[in-house]
This record gives structure tokens, C-alpha cells and sequence, in this order.
């Protein structure tokens, strides 16, 4: 009757649904838990990775799978040196880890060094997860231990690693990068970190897989400094990255020019920005790097020589996209002949210290729309207008 029957329990069906119910919670909660516990052990495993080559511990490293990558970092010198597992895909006993590689310099980087990793891995009969490689994650530059066994030589102000480089070669670019440093301090001031990285790898490919980027954009590109701009005090420190190729055709005088403008590069870093135009940091750089050489205007600027002499003279200072690597070669040389002449203008006619000041001035407008106008009315008292004239006619006495 009805309102008089016995209150129902769920039912066989009921039981066996919520019974399924509970099944599939736990299976997916012991899903998530192994692959959990996973990614925990091979963290595990990268710390001790980690701790090994920060202790000099070839057997403790060997202990965690590949040996390999042991020797080619040891003789770097590591303050710091972690590893944080961002993703684990695995597959029964593989896996791969995404990963983030942060490492330090000691004696120069503030900072760490961070770039993106791809470890594999493998699991053995007890349940262990080792390491099978360890390399850089697509579209990622190398570092110069991934090309080799690094070397490592100390100057006075630097420290160069190289690849597949005699000690006595290295022992040459500290040399040189020992001169660049009081050079730059002599033209820029003292403000900066007062020291120099330099990589040199075995070759122009070897650059190109340090700035993952491909040979064909660097050469004829004797070297290039990488570092972030407008970085503060708590930055890793820039890297001066040679091209072994194009460094060799150099005599010395070239040689030391390039390093000295690189290291300008490193000096003004923390005052470069996206308000400053190519024309001004590489046409500083070219100045002070030719600063000493007692090199004239003719011998320096041959290509933007040939262009004046023959009546073409720039209607304006060189635009960023002019400084393209990959482009017409003689368009690039004209470019940084261009900004050098500015810069060699502005320190003869406003002297030396205005140049700096100028240069410092665009940097602190932090984006490019009137930074430069904004400095010349500032600092030098005249217009974009009147400085773009001003530099075509020292063009004209200079190299006509």
C-alpha cells in the first residue's frame, strides 16, 4: 500500500554503481599518485645529479646514468647548478623530462643562468630511474658543454672557456680581453662589473648552436655578446660568443678592436634598452674600440667611403633593420661605419663626456619614441634635423 512499505535501500544496482563509482575514484587517484611519485623520484634524481657536479663527485653522477656529460662541465667554475622538473612523459620504463636548468658562474654571474632541458630517462628492474641524456629543448641554444669538453683559462678581468681550443689560443683572447677591460673603463667610467666571459667554441657552427640560430646568420661575424638589456646588478653576466672562423682572419689590431667593442657592450648593457637605436650602441662601440688604434676615417669606413665619393651620401642615420646579419653585406658594413662616424662626431665636437652622457640619456626614456630627439635637445643641444646634417657633412670632410 501506499505510505506503507518498508523504506528502500539503494538496490543491486544502486550498490553496484556506486561500487564502480568508488573503483574509478581510486584508480584515478592512483594514477595521479604514480605519476606523481614519478616525477618526484627523478627530481630526486637530478638533485643528486646536481649536487654531484657541484661536489666533483665523478662516481656519485655516474651513480645517477650517463657519465658522459661529467667531464665535458667539470672544469667550469659552478657556484650554483639545479635542475626543476616542469613535465614528465612517460611510457612504462622511459620517460622524458622537461626541465629547467638554472646554473651560476662563480666570481661573475649575480644571477642564475636558466634554459629549458630534455632528460631522458630509464627505469631498471628495482624501480631506479637514471639518466640516458641530457640535452636542450628545441628551438633552445646550446651550451658550450653540450659541443665538448670545456678548457678553462683566468686573465687578470676574464674568464674564457673554450672547445676544441689549445690553451695556448685561449690563453690569446684572455689577453686581449684583459686590454679591452681598462679601455672601456677609460672611455665609459668604472660603473660596471670590471670583467669579461668569453666562449669560444671550435667553430662558426659551434657559435651558431651556442645563439641557437642558424651559421649562415654569423658569418663573417667575428663575435657577439649576449646579455639583457638594461639588466641590473642582479643579472648573469654577459657572454662575449667568438667565431673562431672570422676571428682567425683578424690581425691584431682587429682582434683587439672586436673584443674591446664586445666588451663595451657588456660595460653599457644595464643603460641599453629598446630606446636605444642600433646606430648609437654599435656606433659607441666601434668608438671606443677604435679609440687607441690611431685608425683614420678612410681606413675604417671603406664601403660608406666608396658611397660618398660617389655622391650618395645616407639621407639619414641608420635604421635598426640595417644592422641585420643575414642581409647585404656591404649595407650592414656601411651601418656600423655610420654609427661610428656619429659617435666619433659627437666626442669630437661635444666631447667625450657628452658622448657618455648622451648615450645614457636615450637609455633612461626606456622606449624609443622620442629618446633620442629627447637626449640631443638635453644633452646636446640640438635637434634630430640638425645633428642628421650636421653628421652628413662630417661625412663629407671625413671621407670625401
Amino acid at each position: 500500500m501506499a505510505g506503507r512499505g518498508r523504506a528502500r535501500g539503494p538496490g543491486v544496482l544502486g550498490l553496484c554503481l556506486l561500487l564502480v563509482s568508488l573503483l574509478g575514484c581510486l584508480v584515478g587517484c592512483g594514477g595521479r599518485a604514480t605519476a606523481d611519485d614519478a616525477k618526484a623520484d627523478v627530481q630526486r634524481v637530478l638533485d643528486r645529479r646536481a649536487a654531484a657536479v657541484l661536489g666533483h663527485d665523478q662516481g656519485a653522477y655516474a651513480a645517477t646514468g650517463a657519465a658522459t656529460g661529467y667531464a665535458a662541465v667539470r672544469a667550469v667554475p659552478l657556484a650554483a647548478w639545479s635542475y626543476r622538473v616542469t613535465a614528465l612523459h612517460r611510457s612504462g620504463d622511459t620517460a622524458t623530462a622537461d626541465a629547467e636548468l638554472s646554473y651560476r658562474v662563480d666570481g661573475y654571474d649575480k644571477a642564475p643562468v636558466t634554459t629549458a632541458r630534455v632528460l631522458r630517462l630509464t627505469r631498471d628492474g628495482s624501480g631506479r630511474w637514471s639518466v640516458a641524456s641530457d640535452k636542450p629543448a628545441t628551438k633552445v641554444g646550446e651550451q658550450l658543454w653540450d659541443q665538448g669538453t670545456v678548457s678553462v683559462v683566468r686573465g687578470a678581468h676574464s674568464l674564457v672557456l673554450g672547445v676544441g681550443q689549445s690553451d695556448a689560443r685561449l690563453r690569446s683572447f684572455a689577453e686581449l680581453a684583459d686590454d679591452a677591460v681598462p679601455e672601456v673603463s677609460a672611455a665609459w667610467g668604472t660603473g660596471w662589473a670590471g670583467h669579461l666571459v668569453v666562449l669560444v667554441p671550435k667553430s662558426l657552427e659551434g657559435m651558431a648552436g651556442l645563439l641557437g640560430s642558424p651559421a649562415s646568420s654569423y658569418r663573417g661575424i667575428a663575435a657577439v655578446t649576449t646579455g639583457e638589456t638594461g639588466g641590473g646588478a642582479r643579472t648573469p653576466a654577459d657572454r662575449i660568443i667568438v667565431n673562431p672562423d672570422a676571428y682567425g682572419m683578424l690581425g691584431r689590431v682587429g682582434r683587439q678592436v672586436v673584443l674591446t667593442h664586445e666588451a663595451t657592450h657588456v660595460a653599457t648593457r644595464a643603460h641599453t634598452n629598446a630606446a636605444t637605436p642600433l646606430w648609437l650602441s654599435e656606433g659607441y662601440a666601434d668608438w671606443v674600440g677604435y679609440r687607441g688604434t690611431g685608425r683614420t676615417p678612410a681606413e675604417v669606413a671603406p664601403e660608406l667611403q666608396h658611397a660618398v665619393t660617389d655622391g650618395t651620401v645616407p639621407a639619414a642615420l641608420p635604421a635598426d633593420g640595417d644592422f641585420g646579419f643575414s642581409g647585404d653585406a656591404d649595407r650592414l658594413a656601411q651601418a656600423y661605419e655610420s654609427g661610428w662616424l656619429a659617435c666619433r662626431m659627437i666626442a669630437e665636437r661635444w666631447g667625450e663626456v657628452k658622448l657618455d652622457a648622451f648615450y645614457r640619456a636615450v637609455g633612461e626614456h626606456r622606449k624609443r619614441p622620442g629618446a633620442v630627439e629627447g637626449a640631443l635637445k638635453s644633452v646636446l643641444g640640438t635637434s634630430l634635423a640638425e645633428f642628421t646634417a650636421d653628421w652628413q657633412g662630417y661625412l663629407k670632410a671625413q671621407l670625401a
